[in-house]
């Protein structure tokens, strides 16, 4: 019987029957006995100080055992820490009920504790509180002469500043043939994951937690709930197995597990705490920003000068910062530069990661700045960006460990049919609709993070790979027992992928486009040291074939070792178990990036778009008919698994481009569109032919895999792609996201 290699397989999701058969249970779905129902009450004002809170008549009510304010607030939690888990950025972290100070509209201000859900629900709208206002400032535009450097003091962690200015911009810029001068706006955009954000907290007694969290990092969450109550981090446990969506809206602790946590533990009892999706709005967001690009190229169509100045929000408490301005340099090449990225802390919660946070941001800008200039050159699109194209890094003069883009643009142009584009801005006409052609070029960072897993050989000579790491729906649960069934030669329905649970092996919270690399390398360690213990186990059976073979005179399949010169000299993985007296064979090992050999590089992933649209001629709505999106991203594990997830990213590009905002209204200083019927996402309507290919990037040097995330990359370069070729169809440039059919009027 041959085995087929599982790695580079369409394999089907593993768990996919649980999830469409509901069997998959979420944080909010465990039965749970002699539950408590959380309800959050939430201020009204946008800046200021309760003055009264009466919980009387909430309290009175039958069912209502509790209700926690910043009056009767536990004293579980410890003294004000700063970065209390992984992903916070420079400042304090926000802790809710702490004090009567309110610093955004939304902020918890009580928690009601029920018998039932619909009690405490009741219950909340019985809090009577009273305030003392404050003048605020929730608009981005209003305060860009406010803009300052990031990092109140603090370094901005993991976020570098935008690369030093070469050359001399100005002169540059004012000297050169063909120049753009642009600015470009974008609202807030919030997370809005088909599952709401739930903990259920079991109180096991004498401080001992079992949380179920939705999260995107149960270690990261088990830090959170030990450093911010004093527990030890043994005694909390963290689980999420099954998180129903979150992309960076889960990688920090949310503060429905803080209530949670410290109502468990206050009234030893175990509570739910699960947020409506209105009450979600508030905190998980894509920040507001400001963006002025200026770019200019001389009379060959070769870039001369680039200048990218961003502006985001963040909060009054925390610097939250993304990567936008570097971008441009990373991409293409110029002699003169000038890069600046500045916030404005404003009175709103801290903005979070959203898929390809910074990155969507700025290719946005970046990409259209390009179309336009191209444009003024009289250069169609895709041969500027191929007379500008860098063979390595520009802002470090350092080679990438791969970088197929090239093949990219060739093969999504042709399969797009590019060169059928006549490029006069609106000449393509179908009926009563204009027809654009776009195009945008993506990248994002190859990332790859410190990941542990442990691997078992059990009695019936199957393998466990154990490890802390979630699934966001990304596949992971798939893609990493395709792995591991490969590198000890099993078939993947003899190896179980265990996960989800802040008990086993650490893992980073999932992010990044990293997993991956990061997991799937920890497994690639774990096994080959795997495999030198079952030789060294072999070795010690009495008689063994084995005394004399080394590593490399091994090998492993069918659930055997076997002499690679001898192959009918074998013995299985059950038999060696056996012989170890009936246990288990395991290790645990840890997979780390290479960072001094890759120190010499630039990692990353990039990707071309190719978008066609229709405008109608009268409304002037918008559809996006067809798009190709051709991605280099090194070796692909899955491509099944992997399309999904670039026309998933593909599909949240036409969301950002036409659909998602979050409405702001800076007098109130709330959100108004705080549901599914106002804020706007695409719906099957919406979404016509998406096509995906995968460039044969092959990289031998970005870790033992040869693999980079297919995340991100999948969304950075459509919403530009998207409005480049609304620019074709109409002849205008819009540079606010999202594109209405009112600013086509």
């Amino acid at each position: 019987m041959k085995i087929q290699s599982a790695v580079g397989q369409p394999v089907s999701r593993l768990e996919g029957k649980l999830k469409v058969t509901g069997a998959a249970k979420y944080a909010a779905e465990y039965d749970v006995p002699d539950l408590l129902y959380g309800y959050v009450v939430h201020a009204t004002i946008t800046k200021g100080r309760i003055t009264r809170l009466d919980t009387g008549a909430a309290k009175a009510l039958q069912g209502v055992v509790d209700v926690i304010t910043h009056e009767n607030r536990p004293e579980v939690a410890s003294a004000d820490l700063k970065y209390i888990d992984m992903d916070a950025p420079p400042g304090l972290v926000f802790k809710p009920l702490t004090d009567p100070e309110v610093r955004y509209n939304g902020q918890p201000v009580a928690l009601v504790l029920a018998e039932d859900f619909e009690t405490a629900r009741y219950a909340s709208g019985l809090v009577e509180v009273e305030y003392e206002t404050q003048a605020f400032e929730t608009c981005l535009d209003h305060n860009l002469d406010n803009a300052r450097e990031p990092g109140k003091g603090f370094s901005t962690m993991l976020k570098p500043p935008p690369p030093k200015p070469t050359g001399n911009f100005e002169q540059a810029f004012r000297d050169s043939p063909f120049k753009v001068d642009a600015e470009f706006r974008h609202g807030s955009e919030h997370h809005n994951p088909m599952e709401l954000f739930a903990t259920t907290t079991v109180y096991e007694g004498d401080g001992k937690l079992t949380i179920y969290d939705k999260t995107q990092g149960t270690v990261n969450n088990q830090l959170f709930v030990a450093n911010v109550f004093g527990l030890r981090y043994e005694d909390v446990r963290v689980l999420a197995p099954f998180v129903g969506g979150a992309f960076g809206s889960g990688l920090r602790p949310q503060y429905q597990l803080y209530l949670s946590v410290m109502a468990a533990l206050h009234l030893k009892r175990n509570v739910r705490v699960v947020l409506s999706r209105k009450q979600m709005f508030p905190f998980p967001h894509r920040p507001q920003s400001y963006q002025r690009l200026r770019f200019a190229a001389d009379a060959n169509g070769s870039l001369t000068a680039m200048n990218h100045r961003a502006i985001s929000e963040t909060s009054q408490f925390e610097d939250y910062a993304e990567v936008v301005a570097e971008w441009s340099h990373k991409l293409y090449p110029s002699p003169n530069t000038l890069f600046e990225y500045k916030l404005v802390s404003l009175d709103l919660y801290t903005p979070m990661d959203m898929r390809a946070p910074g990155g969507a941001t700025a290719l946005h800008a970046i990409e259209c700045t390009m179309d336009e200039l191209a444009y003024e050159a009289g250069i169609d699109p895709l041969e500027f960006r191929l007379r500008n194209y860098a063979e390595t890094d520009p802002s470090t003069g350092k080679p990438f460990t791969s970088k197929a883009l090239r093949e990219c643009y060739m093969r999504a142009a042709e399969q797009f049919g590019w060169k059928e584009r006549n490029p006069e801005p609106g000449s393509m006409v179908r009926g009563n609709k204009l027809v654009g052609y776009g195009m945008a070029t993506g990248i994002w960072d190859a990332y790859q993070f410190p990941a542990r897993t442990e691997v078992i050989i059990t009695g019936e000579g199957k393998m466990i790979v154990n490890s802390a790491v979630t699934d966001i729906g990304t596949g992971t649960l798939t893609v990493m027992t395709q792995v591991a069934a490969d590198e000890l030669g099993l078939p993947i329905e003899d190896v179980t992928f265990s996960y989800g649970d802040s008990k086993k092996p650490f893992s980073m919270f999932q992010g990044g486009s990293a997993m991956t690399a990061s997991t799937g390398v920890a497994i690639v360690v774990a096994v080959k040291a795997l495999k030198k213990k079952l030789l060294k186990k072999a070795k010690s059976i009495a008689g063994s074939p084995f005394d004399r073979a080394g590593n490399d005179d091994v090998a492993f399949k069918y659930g055997h070792m076997f002499l690679r010169k001898q192959p009918s000299v074998s013995v299985s993985f059950a038999e060696i178990v056996a012989a170890n007296g009936g246990k288990p064979v395991k290790t645990t090992n840890m997979g780390a990036p290479h960072v001094l050999k890759l120190r010499k590089y630039t990692k990353s992933s990039h990707s071309a778009a190719f978008v066609e649209v229709e405008v109608d001629k009268d409304l002037k709505t918008i559809t996006v008919t067809r798009a190709v999106s051709a991605v280099a991203a090194g070796r692909i594990v899955n491509p099944k698994t992997a399309r999904s997830q670039i026309a998933g990213s593909m599909v949240w590009g036409i969301s950002k481009a036409l659909h998602e905002e979050s409405i702001l209204d800076e007098n109130l200083g709330k959100y108004m569109n705080a549901n599914l019927g106002e804020y706007h996402i695409p719906v099957h309507a919406d979404i016509n032919e998406l096509e995906v290919i995968f460039a044969d990037e092959r990289d031998d040097l970005i870790n033992e895999l040869g693999v980079k995330g297919v995340g991100e990359i999948g969304l950075v370069a459509m919403p530009a792609a998207i409005a480049n070729a609304v620019f074709h169809a109409t002849g205008r440039r819009i540079r606010e996201l999202p594109i209405h059919f009112d600013k086509l009027l």
